[in-house]
């Protein structure tokens, strides 16, 4: 690979992210992979889908019923993941001067108004919740639900932030609607990785370097991301020669997840950290050496189905950063809708301006 700016990578893992979100947008919270090849021709996305396109006008999700997840959206747009990116981006392009410790109390005004004017996305339990809070004046330190979804929103931190503990306080304070420690210790790991690669390791380093300085959950989940590569890559294993063998490598990273509705939903493929980080890994890991590898990992990300752009935001951060904004696919970049608008806006961080 050849050696690609600090600005450069910077910028690849900002779009990276959100194109790889917006790729998500048509198949969010399907969780039937063999359905999405079906509809989408046979073959991998290649452009940008609206809200449950070519599925019947909604997204008819394994266990979760007939539903559009995000009604006011369209293709090119991004789903509630990269929505909160570009919200935590809006607020660090408003302040003229590098905010050295970034204030959960002051993204409030912003997040609460953006939420009553036209939040054309899903709107999460813990955003509900958390709002509510809010509303009755309950402590910034004390906000937030149980969750244990990995809801990661800090990518534009890194043209804003230089150092990696900064980098990780922000992923983890961007979390804010979360309290479940799985869910912060995953934000948080792929705020370092993120941060590794921009300053030049290579993801595959990154990911065992930073996963031995965490705790047991983490370290746990990357290994076991590791271990399902191999055996995918292994031609002797009965998973390699699986037609559908991404959609089988991740759901079974987890446990079932009977939250009594038609059918058990697979926990590799839902919101809970303990499936998407393993999952996210799992991509980043499988297509990092190979030609295209961004694309072509966030492309298959969201084959899968299930919460795909929780897991595309780790992806695309992740190898956007390695390999660069110019490795998008410029169709992908010209067709998002928010690409101007974020332009502008990136621009106005300390670390991008010209």
């Amino acid at each position: 690979m050849n050696k690609i700016s600090k600005e450069e990578s910077i910028k690849g893992a900002f779009y990276g992210a959100i194109v790889g979100d917006a790729l998500c947008l048509g198949s969010h919270y399907e969780y039937d992979a063999k359905k999405i090849y079906e509809v989408y021709g046979q073959k991998t996305i290649e452009k940008f889908m609206s809200p449950g396109e070519m599925m019947g006008g909604a997204t008819h999700g394994i266990g979760w019923g007939e539903r559009n997840y995000h009604p006011g959206k369209k293709a090119g747009g991004t789903t509630d993941y990269g929505d909160y990116n570009i919200l935590v981006l809006e607020h660090l392009a408003a302040t003229s001067e590098p905010i050295r410790d970034f204030s959960v109390e002051a993204l409030i005004p912003h997040w609460m108004n953006r939420f009553e004017n036209g939040w054309d996305s899903w709107i999460c339990t813990m955003t509900k919740e958390t709002y509510a809070q809010v509303k009755q004046n309950i402590a910034v330190e004390h906000l937030g639900g149980i969750s244990n979804a990995m809801a990661i929103r800090h990518v534009a931190a890194y043209g804003y932030y230089d150092t990696e503990e900064e980098i990780a306080t922000v992923a983890r304070k961007a979390m804010f609607t979360h309290k479940n420690e799985e869910a912060l210790s995953g934000g948080e790991f792929f705020a370092r990785v993120t941060y590794r690669v921009i300053n030049g390791e290579s993801p595959r380093d990154a990911i065992e370097n930073v996963a031995v300085k965490m705790n047991s959950f983490i370290q746990g989940k990357v290994a076991q991301a590791i271990a399902k590569v191999k055996e995918e890559a292994d031609e002797s294993s009965a998973l390699h020669h699986e037609k559908f063998s991404d959609d089988l490598a991740i759901t079974s990273m987890a446990r079932l997840w009977d939250i009594g509705r038609s059918e058990p939903i697979r926990v590799g493929k839902a919101s809970p950290t303990e499936g998407t980080l393993p999952g996210a890994v799992y991509f980043i890991l499988k297509y990092v050496d190979k030609e295209d590898a961004l694309n072509r990992a966030i492309a298959a990300n969201a084959m899968v189905g299930g919460d795909n752009a929780s897991r595309a935001i780790a992806i695309g951060m992740v190898l956007g950063a390695y390999s660069g904004l110019k490795s998008i696919k410029n169709e992908w970049l010209e067709n998002l809708e928010q690409y101007e608008y974020c332009e502008k806006l990136l621009a106005k961080l300390p670390l991008l301006k010209k």
